[in-house]
């Protein structure tokens, strides 16, 4: 019972929140280097030949399908902590200092990641109900999968859901640019020798995926991608 009330007050605390921010961030960003990976096979261009093999072992693997039980949980716990973490924040000051010069201590992004994690959020509720969603209903409905090569066709060919993506994959940018780091420090993995490999691994990271997620509605709008 101690050792219970123990974890549960730790967990519960500003810095048990904080870690569980930390990894389940980290875990989530494991999550998009094989998403990106999986989703940049549509560069192959052959006609989603490539693609559609790999989407399909994903899709299938019952290990995959397990580890997708992980990911939703840690999605719901990432958003939720982040919600709570805003909260907290905004509570302990209710009225920002008037003399304050954030932008001296801190970066606008790194102030606003409630904000960008609520817009990445509804771009992946956007996200899910295009693919995910229809494609996981129809497997249990019928035990086959849907054409996702053709639905990304179909659906990229509309310009509001293509700037949609875009605008989502910017926020995402934004919010990996300060979440990246500041995992590491959370953790206390941030040491001096290694603060300048890590911040570039960072952006790096909080560029290409990014990037790489973005590109693929664009090619498929104009055609690069067939």
């Amino acid at each position: 019972m101690i050792v219970m009330s123990w974890f549960t007050q730790t967990l519960t605390s500003s810095i048990g929140k904080k870690l569980i921010m930390a990894l389940t961030g980290l875990f989530l960003i494991s999550f998009l280097v094989i998403h990106a990976a999986i989703n940049a096979m549509i560069f192959y261009n052959d006609g989603g030949e490539t693609f559609s093999h790999w989407g399909h072992f994903m899709g299938t693997n019952p290990i995959i399908r397990t580890l997708e039980i992980g990911l939703v949980l840690g999605f719901l716990f990432h958003i939720y902590d982040g919600l709570m973490l805003t909260k907290t924040n905004r509570a302990a000051r209710p009225v920002s200092y008037a003399s304050r010069n954030a932008n001296a201590n801190s970066t606008w992004y790194s102030r606003s990641m409630g904000l960008l994690g609520t817009i990445i959020l509804i771009f992946l509720v956007i996200h899910t109900s295009h693919f995910w969603i229809p494609n996981r209903t129809n497997q249990f409905a019928t035990g086959e999968e849907l054409d996702l090569y053709n639905m990304m066709l179909t659906t990229f060919q509309n310009p509001w859901v293509v700037l949609i993506y875009v605008a989502g994959c910017f926020s995402l940018f934004w919010h990996l640019l300060h979440g990246f780091k500041s995992a590491f420090q959370t953790l206390g993995l941030y040491h001096v020798k290694y603060n300048g490999l890590i911040a570039f691994l960072g952006t790096a990271f909080s560029i290409v995926v990014p990037l790489l997620f973005a590109l693929m509605p664009i090619a498929m709008y104009l055609g690069w991608v067939k």
